[in-house]
């Protein structure tokens, strides 16, 4: 019987060697190269943000820079020369460093005979280049740059629409395109009440891309707009944002009615358009609030219902004919709404019918509330103003009025407020003195005395704790009437305010008369003291 030991190292050692290289070629074959992997690079997936690009590229074309010059002289022909600190170059001392620079350098002092300073050279040069004077010494004026800013095409024959204060001081104008072509224009026509003006392009030989009006009505806070224009001189320039607010009054007349963007606007973007999203013009820029007076993202632009009306007058007539009331008025507060037994305070508060206008002719008074006219109602005095210039001069209108607690109507002939305005008569003088004595209105914190025209009460003192002076009554204005009833003394005052207490108000409406002839109402508590 054989005997089986254990088998050595070595044998087991080959062994375990040719088992492993056979199991490397049976599970990959031949062995390869060692290529060593790398991680994929970052990709997201981010869904796809609306572009303006489509947009901006349809209505750039209709979009250009508007150049203005002028022949208004500047002040001092003194434009090439020196100034240091005010001062000019002779008159620095002799040791100044500059006097000495020229001096060892050779040079000519600016300003003396034959320098280029010299006055004399200066106007040879001028007249070398602005070519011969006449017998006279005159010569031709250069139109010098005045301004710049943007506009759009309305039109394909060349009509341009910008604002009244790009062209106002101007006496030539230039259209600029996208493309860089400059086109000599006209102006049509301009408003300066709602800062619009028409250019036209005379180029009969080639068709212009032109943009039309949005319906403003349907835009809404928060819409993306899209301004265009000629910012600082850059030329076409696209900015974008959203409509912030709407029916902005600014302050700038009596027709304010701004839409507000917070799209980047700047210098020269005046008169250019912001479009919605369709490529239409819903507003043109003419304003920015601005302390630093660069962009702070808040930009004004005219509402394309205003805008269209307006141009089309200008490029019918060259000019805009509005209806004329003739009467001064102002914003009707809760206060005076209580004081006057309005329910609620809307309308246009009448502070005083101009004379000889189409409103005092028809028999509006100071202290009426116009509520309506041809039946639509007067949300406020900006809201009446747009109303009756809506009209066209000689249109017979109906207004409803508050007046002594009661409604009426009366017919009115508006008149044209460009021609009637300026033509209407001064107002009446006051009739004679009517003496009075001075008296304390203690309940009210104001202290009257007989105005010197004896037309009214001249307010002498004002109690700063009082409502009176809380309301902006001042030492020096006069109280024209209580109610709507003419006052020279305190009793008056005093019986006015009696009735209106017996009536069941709380307040009473005080006309006041302050500088240079303004007039205002202020609604005073009557149950106090």
């Amino acid at each position: 019987m054989r005997n089986i030991g254990r088998p050595s190292l070595k044998t087991v050692l080959k062994t375990t060697t040719i088992a492993g290289l056979a199991a490397v070629m049976l599970s990959s074959g031949i062995p390869g190269q060692v290529v060593q992997s790398f991680a994929a690079p970052v990709s997201v997936t981010a869904p796809q943000a609306p572009s303006f690009a489509d947009v901006v590229s349809a209505v750039s074309p209709a979009v250009v820079s508007v150049r203005v010059q002028s022949d208004a002289q500047p002040v001092s022909d003194d434009s090439s020369s020196f100034s240091f600190g005010g001062r000019g170059f002779d008159q620095l001392p002799d040791d100044h460093p500059l006097k000495r620079f020229f001096r060892e350098f050779g040079g000519q002092v600016p300003g003396a005979p034959g320098a280029p300073g010299d006055r004399n050279n200066r106007n040879q040069d001028r007249a070398d280049r602005n070519g011969p004077r006449g017998q006279d010494g005159n010569r031709p004026h250069r139109l010098r740059p005045a301004a710049q800013g943007s506009g759009f095409f309305i039109s394909e024959d060349g009509y341009v629409v910008t604002n009244n204060h790009v062209v106002s001081d101007g006496s030539a104008y230039t259209v600029v395109l996208n493309d860089g072509t400059e086109l000599e224009a006209k102006l049509v026509g301009k408003d300066s009440r709602t800062d619009l003006a028409v250019l036209k392009v005379d180029a009969t030989s080639r068709k212009f891309t032109y943009v039309n009006f949005a319906d403003d009505s349907k835009v809404r806070v928060g819409d993306w707009v899209v301004a265009v224009g000629n910012p600082f001189g850059l030329g076409g320039t696209v900015t974008a944002g959203i409509v912030s607010a709407r029916g902005r009054d600014i302050g700038s007349g009596p027709y304010d009615d701004y839409i507000q963007v917070d799209a980047a606007v700047n210098r020269g973007n005046s008169g250019g358009p912001t479009f919605n999203l369709s490529g239409e013009v819903v507003g043109i820029n003419t304003a920015i609030f601005s302390p630093s007076g660069g962009n702070v993202g808040i930009a004004f632009a005219i509402p394309s219902s205003t805008a269209k009306d307006v141009v089309a007058n200008l490029m019918k007539d060259g000019k805009v004919d509005r209806g004329w009331l003739g009467v001064q008025i102002q914003p009707v507060t809760q206060d005076i709404a209580d004081s006057l037994g309005l329910k609620e305070a809307t309308g246009a508060l009448v502070v005083a019918p101009q004379e000889g206008s189409p409103g005092q002719k028809a028999g509006i008074k100071e202290g009426d509330v116009i509520t309506a006219v041809n039946g639509q109602p007067i949300k406020d005095a900006r809201d009446l103003a747009k109303r009756v210039a809506a009209f066209g001069p000689n249109t017979k209108v109906d207004v409803d009025l508050w007046r002594d607690g009661k409604a009426q109507k009366i017919p009115v002939t508006l008149g044209n407020l460009q021609s009637d305005e300026a033509s209407a008569a001064e107002p009446k003088k006051p009739d004679a003195p009517t003496p009075s004595s001075d008296k304390a209105l203690a309940s009210l914190g104001i202290t009257v005395a007989p105005a010197e025209d004896g037309s009214g009460l001249s307010v002498t003192d004002v109690d700063p704790d009082s409502e009176a002076a809380a309301r902006g009554l001042k030492t020096g204005e006069k109280i024209v009437s209580v109610n709507n009833r003419k006052v020279t003394s305190a009793a008056d005052v005093g019986k006015v305010l009696d009735q209106a207490r017996k009536d069941g108000r709380t307040r009473a409406l005080f006309q006041v008369a302050g500088e240079n002839n303004t007039s205002r109402f202020v609604a005073l508590p009557i149950n106090e003291g």
